[in-house]
């Protein structure tokens, strides 16, 4: 038997027992937090923090999500959320690129409130804790690895004043010491798990930005890559959810009005009957939805792939990394060209739009397996796949980084923020940082004269429907981000009616004449922006007391 129970910022389900623990004490207040992460890396809403508050939720706990990949950021408002929220526990999350962002966040915490427990966990902390809590002391405690249970133990604990060192998978601060308690087991059934709390999650404002929506149907890879910490993360076994499981998360999101939506595990088709299992729940429940994911090569079969397309799967993104045998074998990758090209074909012939990225600057990298690489990508691109590149970034947690010396790898800098992989970080033997440096620019200008000649030509009324969406599409999240992130709808949508019946445009073009000058767009640019936005209900207005008021849809779920 459960209870529901409403917390005021959503609904948690609750057993007896712990809803019996509310009449004695209030709950404990814990705040979530998503670092700011570049809108060019198309984020999904922030999964992880979701779990991590479905599980808080379940065990009694008050949770807020501040997501500031979509809200700016600044100390005041940090303060006021503070003020009004209170809470006990603060958590981020951090990937290596987003973790001085982080920091940052947790160090005006701690000068805020002194007495707040701050937390950090995801993959890179977890991969080098003990030199993080060593140089900042505004972190109490480092979640390492997979975190529903470790951070439910942690509030807990908390809550009742125990000591750390009972808790497992953590590390954190003893006075001058720093301590790692015991591994702890993975979640060996992953249907335990609560539901993702999206409700909790602003995901309005990614659908507002036409970013996808993510989940996953497993956790693990069994696969042994150089450049990747997935396995140490979440292990080499790979545990499943069951189909009817996945199937009902889908069929939620489904309803939440997605352009498209990722499926986010780290290898989707590992297992040929789970893979099929899910498909076979989609299509016999005739749910109609598009749906992405990721494979390797030698993990799918036409067969699969039929299937897949058949359930709504629209496109497949395969890691190739390079087109070299020698460093296909050195990263332990494990796949062939021959493999490649029969994916693609076979992707071609179940109607599946095939992706595949490359990583330059690998061991071994010369400036001949950079060109070997680069048209292999070329030849791919004839047989229709899509391909880009990213520049090895060695990771903490990595075998490359570990063993960076061994495999030839010169590390150029440890600065976090330069670990998005878009400039080079590293060096071989036979290629230099203005090598491959040059090539991403040269790659970035490529990408610009083909959205500049897309735009003359729409200009000149030659550009094809599909390619138009594409720069309108571009054009209109790139502004929608610049209105989102410096609060230009709050600062400027509400004003007085002084009486007057207006029509919603009428409405909608004093809103663009109001916000111009806080933009480099025009109004009409504005008004085509605002317009559609209102019309896929992401913008909203109410008029109450002679007064109206504008505003994002920020909760869906």
């Amino acid at each position: 038997m459960e209870f529901v129970c409403d917390l005021g910022i959503g609904i948690c389900t609750f057993n007896p027992l712990l809803l019996l623990r509310y009449q004695f004490y209030n709950p404990m207040k814990v705040l979530l937090i998503n670092p700011y992460y570049p809108i060019s890396e198309t984020p999904s809403p922030p999964l992880g923090l979701a779990y991590l508050a479905a599980a808080l939720c379940e065990a009694g706990a008050d949770v807020r999500i501040l997501d500031l990949v979509v809200y700016p950021y600044s100390r005041p408002m940090l303060q006021n959320l503070l003020n009004t929220f209170d809470p006990r526990i603060a958590g981020i999350t951090s990937v290596t690129m987003t973790f001085d962002n982080a920091i940052e966040v947790l160090r005006d915490l701690k000068h805020i409130n002194p007495e707040i427990l701050t937390v950090m966990g995801g993959p890179h902390v977890s991969f080098c804790a003990s030199s993080t809590l060593a140089d900042h002391p505004e972190l109490d405690i480092i979640v390492l690895g997979e975190g529903e249970r470790t951070m439910v133990d942690l509030m807990q604990t908390a809550q009742n004043g125990a000591a750390w060192d009972q808790i497992k998978g953590i590390a954190y601060r003893n006075g001058s010491d720093i301590c790692q308690t015991a591994k702890r087991d993975l979640i060996p059934n992953l249907d335990t798990l609560a539901p993702p709390a999206r409700h909790l999650l602003a995901l309005g404002r990614y659908r507002a930005l036409g970013m996808p929506i993510s989940m996953t149907t497993s956790r693990g890879c069994p696969f042994k890559c150089i450049f990747c910490v997935g396995r140490k993360m979440v292990g080499d076994k790979v545990r499943y959810r069951r189909a009817e499981n996945v199937f009902e998360e889908l069929k939620r999101l489904r309803r939440l009005d997605f352009h498209q939506i990722n499926i986010a595990d780290d290898l989707f088709t590992a297992n040929k009957s789970h893979c099929m299992a899910v498909c076979d729940e989609i299509i016999k429940n005739d749910l109609k939805i598009t749906w992405t994911s990721f494979a390797r090569v030698d993990t799918v079969s036409y067969e699969l792939l039929v299937k897949m397309k058949a359930a709504g799967c629209s496109a497949v993104s395969f890691g190739i990394e390079s087109a070299n045998a020698e460093i296909l074998r050195t990263i332990k990758k494990g796949i062939t060209r021959e493999q490649v090209v029969d994916a693609v074909h076979m992707c071609n012939r179940a109607g599946i739009t095939p992706y595949a990225s490359f990583i330059l600057g690998l061991p071994g990298e010369t400036p001949d397996t950079i060109k070997e690489t680069i048209d292999f990508g070329h030849q791919l691109k004839d047989l229709g796949l899509s391909f880009g590149f990213h520049l090895l970034a060695p990771f903490p947690g990595t075998e490359v980084r570990d063993n960076h010396s061994n495999f030839g790898i010169n590390i150029l800098t440890h600065d976090w923020r330069r670990y998005h992989a878009n400039r080079a970080i590293i060096e071989t033997p036979e290629v230099k940082r203005e090598m491959l440096d040059r090539l991403v620019t040269e790659w970035e200008d490529e990408y610009n004269h083909y959205l500049a000649d897309i735009k003359t030509r729409m200009q000149q009324g030659n550009a094809t429907p599909q390619e138009a969406d594409q720069v309108i599409n571009l054009e209109r999240i790139v502004l929608i981000y610049e209105l989102m992130m410096k609060n230009v709808i709050e600062r400027e949508g509400s004003w007085s009616l002084e009486n007057r019946r207006l029509t919603q445009k009428e409405h909608l073009k004093r809103l663009s004449n109001r916000i111009s000058h806080l933009t480099d767009s025009t109004s009409d640019a504005l008004y085509s922006t605002l317009s559609y936005s209102l019309q896929q209900g992401n913008l909203e207005y109410s008029i109450a007391k002679g007064s109206i008021q504008w505003n994002w849809v920020d909760f869906l779920a």
